[in-house]
């Protein structure tokens, strides 16, 4: 940012005086400043939904509320529709999964972890995954669903039966 000249005109035309003295300019321009912080805004704003994790799955659609997020990055488990297992966007095996768990909860503060199970995964299969979860040292599991599912009567509109 540069300081710019300010012309100073003196009044009277008389011999002593000197004509176009310059003075400098006291006042900071801040267009550009806000310019290139609208654009890192917008930037952030379209960057930040892509950075979720990777592992593709149909959540089931639910009527529940969101969890409060924390500060720690959440656990995240994927089971997909065939399923396989991913802890975050890592694929295990099934043998290797307890182990995994027990180091990766001795590292961290929270005993939080996220599940997503494909909406077509057989509920053993999950009910499955939910016990290794317990056993390597994650108690507080938060099932993650979509939210426009079905109220079920609790305020809305009645569901469609048919006919």
């Amino acid at each position: 940012m540069g300081a710019g000249v300010v012309k100073s005109g003196g009044g009277g035309g008389r011999r002593g005086r000197r004509k176009g003295r310059a003075a400098a300019m006291s006042e900071i321009n801040v267009t550009p400043f806000v310019d290139v912080m609208l654009v890192l805004l917008i930037i952030f704003m379209v960057a930040a939904p892509m950075l979720t994790v990777g592992v593709p799955v149909e959540l089931p659609k639910t009527a529940a509320a969101a969890l409060p997020m924390e500060q720690e990055e959440p656990l995240t488990i994927t089971v997909t529709a065939d399923g396989r297992i991913a802890i975050q966007t890592t694929e295990i095996s099934d043998a290797e999964m307890i182990p995994r768990l027990t180091a990766i909860a001795a590292e961290r503060t929270s005993k939080k972890v996220f599940l997503r199970a494909d909406g077509s995964v057989p509920y053993a299969r999950v009910a499955q995954v939910m016990g290794a979860l317990n056993a390597g040292g994650f108690n507080e599991i938060g099932l993650v669903t979509d939210a426009e599912g079905p109220t079920f009567g609790a305020g809305g509109a009645e569901p469609e039966t048919g006919g």
